[in-house]
């Protein structure tokens, strides 16, 4: 699996190669319609470039697939603390661990460790559990609910763009 450090240089790296490309073939256009008042002229880009530019594209889309659907995901067990399920999430570029498994029946505490300073990291929403919390930038927010049923319940950044699972089930995983 790689890091999510390792993942964010790939992705700036391939952006900044596309938009490389994007700006050459935008140049070489406006150098040839400079000499000529024709609005509406076809221009023919080399080969070379247009196979370039898709490729660039096909690669960008793989790696958004790869990211957002098949990303490894990281699960952890909530411990027991005195009478409550207790699990840790880190919150950067993410969640970590994603999917967090507790028992039915029983008082969870879910702490989120938010280092990440983009606004969609900024608020954590569990419908099934009717939580929403806004989570402070550099300090541990609690969440708390206790799980009725076993099930497998999404919580999702503000926007929606982030997710993760509780898993509530009665075995021993």
């Amino acid at each position: 699996m790689l890091s999510l450090r390792i993942k964010r240089f790939l992705l700036s790296n391939l952006t900044g190669i596309t938009l490389i490309l994007l700006s050459t073939v935008s140049t070489q256009a406006t150098q040839t319609n400079t000499n000529q008042d024709a609005r509406f002229d076809k221009i023919q880009q080399p080969l070379p470039v247009k196979i370039a530019v898709t490729a660039g594209g096909i690669g960008l889309i793989g790696l958004e697939l790869w990211w957002f659907l098949f990303s490894q995901k990281t699960s952890k067990k909530a411990e027991e603390k005195e009478d409550t399920q207790e699990v840790t999430i880190t919150v950067d570029g993410g969640y970590d661990p994603t999917q967090v498994i507790v028992t039915p029946g029983k008082p969870v505490r879910i702490n989120f460790d938010r280092r990440d300073p983009s606004s969609c990291l900024e608020q954590v929403l569990i419908p099934d559990f009717n939580r929403s919390v806004d989570l402070a930038l550099n300090e541990m927010t609690s969440v708390e609910f206790t799980p009725q049923q076993t099930g497998e319940y999404e919580f999702t950044c503000g926007m929606k763009m982030y997710r993760g699972k509780i898993i509530v089930t009665d075995q021993e995983t």
